[in-house]
């Protein structure tokens, strides 16, 4: 017998439809299904991240990301998503949300007086030097970089950040050795301190992880967090990651080893997934 799966697709980090990052969420009623199922079904729905919720207790969901090509330990824009589908479109009525995640700890959502208050962890960062292969992969030279969960790499101006047509194929292979775990070769933030009224501007290119650019990235908005508020001596910056013909605005702030991204939602698609018997 064929089964109907409840289908929301969400764009996150957005007022508006069309813009921010496209996300897929899926409750499920009675578990997790197999990982191979959940992989195809987010292949399906080609979109940079299906979240997977499992209810687990009151006012708490297990949560699981995936990509059109591997399950990834954090994505922020999902968990954006699907506090939003758990809020807006389910009638969740409590003040915030416990996400239980596997890789990544509990993530807490919470609502805000706009949009959504997200609590991650700050990951750990440190300065690398940007290899000549990795200039000529990204088609320029960063003035700086930094290592962590993904390699950052600071440009002189947005234009510079907006201009970058880099080399995927090449990239897929390039990274920090040793310190971001899976997320070590193929994963590159690139930003600019400034831009048009944010603090900050940046893109996110994730070939490593099967998308070619990221619209809407939380997980690297911990990273730029962490690296953005000292070089600009503030706890709080506002943050615009320029992907061509959507855009996405996120406010961020430092607390201490947590990070608040704190962002918007929309409902776009609600449906069901069928799945073979």
């Amino acid at each position: 017998m064929e089964q109907q799966v409840p289908f929301y697709q969400v764009d996150a980090f957005a007022s508006a439809p069309f813009k921010g990052n496209q996300a897929c969420v899926m409750p499920l009623a009675g578990g997790f299904l197999p990982d191979a199922v959940l992989q195809a079904i987010a292949a399906e729905n080609n979109v940079a991240e299906t979240a997977y919720l499992v209810a687990d207790g009151e006012g708490a969901w297990q949560l699981r990301w995936f990509t059109p090509a591997v399950e990834v330990p954090l994505c922020g824009h999902a968990t954006l998503a699907a506090a939003h589908v758990l809020f807006d479109e389910l009638g969740y009525a409590g003040e915030a949300i416990t996400f239980r995640t596997r890789q990544s700890g509990d993530l807490i959502v919470r609502r805000g007086e706009i949009g959504y208050v997200m609590d991650f962890p700050a990951p750990e960062v440190f300065p690398v030097e940007a290899s000549e292969e990795i200039a000529v992969a990204l088609g320029a030279m960063p003035v700086a970089a930094w290592g962590g969960p993904f390699f950052a790499a600071q440009f002189e101006s947005d234009e510079a950040v907006r201009a970058l047509k880099p080399d995927l194929r090449a990239l897929a292979k390039l990274g920090v050795s040793g310190h971001g775990g899976s997320w070590d070769r193929g994963n590159f933030g690139c930003f600019a301190l400034g831009g048009e009224d944010v603090d900050v501007t940046s893109r996110f290119f994730a070939p490593g992880s099967g998308i070619d650019e990221d619209p809407a990235t939380g997980s690297w908005h911990c990273m730029l967090t962490a690296i953005a508020t000292g070089l600009l001596g503030q706890d709080t910056i506002s943050c615009f990651q320029a992907y061509p013909g959507r855009g996405a605005a996120l406010s961020c702030a430092l607390r201490g080893k947590r990070v608040d991204l704190i962002g918007e939602a929309v409902t776009v698609i609600r449906g069901e997934f069928t799945l073979p018997a």
